[in-house]
C-alpha cells in the first residue's frame, strides 16, 4: 500500500480538470486502496484523485470514525440538487487547517460507478454527505472551497498562507 503525497494549494496541478475513468482494472482498484489509506492517514473524510496528482474522476469518502462506510465514486454526475446547507469546510489540500462556511445544496443525487465498473446512485439526504460529495466533485473540476469565499476572506487567507510559506522556507534553508 502506498501513501500518496497530498498536493497543496496554490499548486496549479489542483486546477487541472480530471478525465473520466475508462478502465476498471486492478490498477484502478490499487489507486482507490491507496487513496483510502492516504485519506485515513491524513485524518480526512473525503479525497479526490487530483489532490494526489491523479487527474481521473475518482473520489473516496468515509464519514465514519471506524472506517466502516467506504464509498468509491467514479465519474460522478450530480443529477439533482435541493435545499441549502453550510458547514465549516476544510480541505487536505488547503494548508493551515483553514476552514470556512460554503453554501451548498443539502440534498443531492449523484450517478456514478464503483471501482468494479458497476453503476449506482447515491441519494445524499444527509447534509454532511451531500456537502462532502459536492466538495470532492469540485476537485474533479479544478475548484477548491476557497474559490467560493468573498474577496476579503480569500485575501486574508492568502496573506496568512504567504506568511506561513515564507516562514517555512526560512526554516528549511536554516536546517
Amino acid at each position: 500500500m502506498t501513501i500518496y503525497k497530498v498536493v497543496e494549494y496554490p499548486n496549479p496541478r489542483l486546477r487541472i480538470p480530471s478525465k473520466p475513468v475508462t478502465e476498471f482494472d486492478d490498477n484502478l482498484r490499487q489507486i482507490v486502496e491507496n487513496m483510502f489509506e492516504t485519506m485515513y492517514t491524513s485524518s480526512g473524510i473525503g479525497l479526490a484523485a487530483p489532490q494526489v496528482d491523479i487527474h481521473k474522476q475518482i473520489i473516496v469518502i468515509d464519514l465514519t470514525e471506524d472506517k466502516s462506510d467506504q464509498k468509491v465514486i467514479i465519474n460522478p454526475k450530480i443529477t439533482f440538487k435541493e435545499g441549502s446547507a453550510s458547514i465549516d469546510e476544510g480541505c487536505l489540500s488547503v494548508p493551515l487547517d483553514y476552514r470556512a462556511k460554503v453554501e451548498r445544496a443539502s440534498h443531492i443525487v449523484v450517478e456514478c460507478f464503483n471501482e468494479k465498473g458497476e453503476q449506482y446512485t447515491i441519494d445524499a439526504t444527509e447534509e454532511l454527505l451531500a456537502i462532502c460529495l459536492q466538495h470532492e466533485i469540485d476537485h474533479l473540476e479544478g475548484k477548491l472551497f476557497i474559490d467560493y469565499l468573498s474577496g476579503l476572506k480569500r485575501s486574508m487567507y492568502e496573506k496568512k498562507l504567504s506568511k506561513y510559506q515564507r516562514y517555512k522556507r526560512r526554516a528549511e534553508s536554516a536546517s
